[in-house]
């Protein structure tokens, strides 16, 4: 596909035109004089810029044409430039200043990019560690974030500000609010060189202090349960989920971590947590003690775990849906595959992807100890509703993915009209990171919540306002215990709720066949099926809202489908499997 196509279909193509044409604008608008134009395309470039910084992909798609940040900074010095010496035409001294001073912060963003990079490679061979003394060494020190959040490339933005500067000069007929500007982000750039350089400076000859102490705290704690996760920071929510389980396995375990920022973001936890982030010297950890291996997800870092000969290698996943990210063929690399219950068995026989049926083990789901089963709303409470989707998933043509982009309006929508019911909205984590239309309906959801008095940053599940949940607590189980129907998509949330035994709603906005739908995903077997015109919604909330509720066998006997049986109880199958591979 070529670029120009991509960029038709790029869902930020109208933020990008009008970026690139609001410089262009400036720099002719400079080069003439003209004052109001050039006010107007620099208003427009600088809020451009500013919104592309939550834009990832429009950014990127920027950056393979060839038109990155450093350039469009070049073009907008350019053009701040040209209206200075167009309008003004200031003396010799003032006019050196007006050149040299963007030149020079160019200088330094080159140079910080640089002492950023020499970090990084100093810092790549550290050991991040959590729970474990280190005995005072800890490698290589970090720069602040505010520091590495505008070295290199990202520097000149402080030059926005010559934009507004350069209005005000030419108003005034004197270069020197520019001149001022310029010298007041020079010596922010210069602080922002200073930090680096200092932070390079303390950290040579001790970058790979930390690695032979976790080395030496390996030999001596022999952990012989890991935990590994190296997925990004979107995605530690997948880890999170284990960590609770593996704690009670009462094994000496250990967290195995790739990323830095996932381990920053990792969840409470009083198990050990080491995060090695450069695979060869993930690789070189002595590793001999360990029988056991747990993996998360499908991810291609996993590999280096993966090599060592002695370890049990077993693929727990981050919940059983029907999806087909559930039954991927990389799954045959593990020694075994745990799943909940006889669908996540005959889901991999069906798929034919290769992983054998003795290699498959069904432990339950240890994480839903504490979700509470009960039938009726609870006195004390208005009754609630929780609206759980998936996101849109990774393929174009999955439009049916989530239910989000088609409906997720129209249920909120009709869920707040109805008096007495409590609407707590939590998207999946990676909602809206592929598709801009499901960030803009998501965005557009939170804003009807909280236009009907809701909390759109709830910390707390108590009271009676609409919520949204989107932070690491109150967690998706939290949710459960205070849900009385639950409206959500073909993922492992549905399995997941079906612990609590109280009705929900599949969304079908493909608007498939009832008997085909259930047919297809078996998790929808006890649902109550919602198409895209949200019709349904009203009378299913009346009729479960009244205890009247005819899929409450159905549910019964699709838990243990699902789940497995009751005894013994997932916790102490989980960790008598566990034991098992550890000896």
């Amino acid at each position: 596909m070529s670029l120009f196509s991509k960029l038709r279909r790029q869902p930020d193509a109208g933020l990008i035109g009008a970026l690139l044409l609001s410089y262009a604008v400036m720099v002719l608008a400079g080069a003439l004089g003209w004052v109001i134009p050039f006010s107007l395309a620099g208003l427009a470039a600088i809020g451009g810029e500013l919104t592309l910084l939550r834009r990832p992909a429009g950014a990127e798609l920027l950056e393979k044409a060839g038109i990155g940040q450093l350039h469009r900074h070049l073009a907008r010095d350019l053009a701040v430039v040209l209206l200075i010496v167009t309008a003004l035409r200031p003396g010799p001294t003032a006019l050196v200043l007006v050149l040299l001073l963007p030149a020079v912060l160019l200088a330094l963003a080159l140079g910080t990019g640089v002492l950023a990079r020499l970090g990084e490679r100093g810092a790549a061979a550290v050991a991040f560690v959590r729970n474990i003394d280190l005995g005072g060494s800890s490698g290589a020190p970090r720069p602040p974030a505010w520091a590495v959040a505008v070295e290199g490339e990202r520097l000149p933005l402080l030059n926005l500000l010559l934009v507004p500067a350069a209005v005000v000069a030419v108003l005034a007929d004197e270069a020197a609010p520019v001149v001022l500007t310029a010298a007041v982000t020079l010596v922010a750039g210069a602080l922002v060189a200073a930090v680096l350089a200092l932070t390079w400076l303390r950290g040579r000859g001790r970058a790979t202090s930390a690695l032979p102490v976790v080395q030496s705290w390996l030999a001596r704690e022999q952990p012989d349960l890991a935990l590994y996760f190296a997925g990004p920071v979107k995605d530690v929510y997948q880890a999170n989920m284990w960590l609770a389980p593996v704690e009670a396995t009462g094994r000496r375990a250990v967290v195995l971590m790739r990323q830095e920022e996932a381990f920053r973001a990792l969840a409470d936890t009083r198990l050990p947590v080491v995060c090695v982030p450069a695979g060869t010297d993930f690789m070189n950890l002595e590793l001999g003690s360990l029988r056991a291996a747990l993996y998360v997800a499908n991810v291609g870092a996993n590999i280096h775990l993966l090599r060592e000969p002695g370890v049990k290698h077993v693929f727990v996943g981050h919940g059983d849906s029907d999806k087909q990210a559930s039954v991927n063929p990389y799954s045959k690399v593990y020694d075994e595959v745990w799943v909940a219950g006889p669908a996540g068995r005959e889901r991999y026989a069906l798929s034919g992807v290769g992983v054998l049926d003795r290699d498959i083990v069904e432990i339950g789901r240890p994480q839903l100890a504490g979700v509470h089963t009960f039938g009726s709303a609870a006195t004390d409470r208005p009754f609630t509703v929780l609206y759980a989707p998936t996101w849109e998933g990774w393929l174009e043509e999955e439009v049916y993915h989530t239910s989000v982009v088609l409906m997720g309006e129209r249920i909120v929508a009709g869920l707040i009209a109805t008096p007495g019911v409590r609407v707590i909205y939590k998207p999946h984590p990676l909602t809206g990171s592929r598709s801009a239309k499901a960030r803009s309906v998501n965005d557009r959801i939170v804003r009807r919540i909280r236009a009907a008095g809701g909390q759109t940053d709830a910390t707390s599940l108590t009271g009676r306002a609409h919520l949204v949940v989107t932070g690491r607590a109150p967690g998706l189980f939290d949710c459960f215990n205070q849900t009385d129907l639950l409206v959500s998509d073909i993922s492992s949330v549905v399995s997941d709720f079906m612990q609590s035994q109280r009705p929900y709603v599949v969304a079908n906005p493909a608007g498939l066949p009832e008997d085909e739908f259930r047919r297809r995903y078996p998790t929808a077997r006890a649902a109550y099926l919602l198409g895209a015109d949200c019709g349904e919604l009203a009378k299913i909330v009346a009729v479960t809202r009244a205890g009247d509720d005819p899929m409450t066998e159905a549910r019964r006997e699709l838990k243990t489908y699902l789940l497995g049986p009751d005894e013994p109880n997932p916790m102490d199958r989980f960790r008598a499997e566990v034991d098992r591979l550890c000896g």
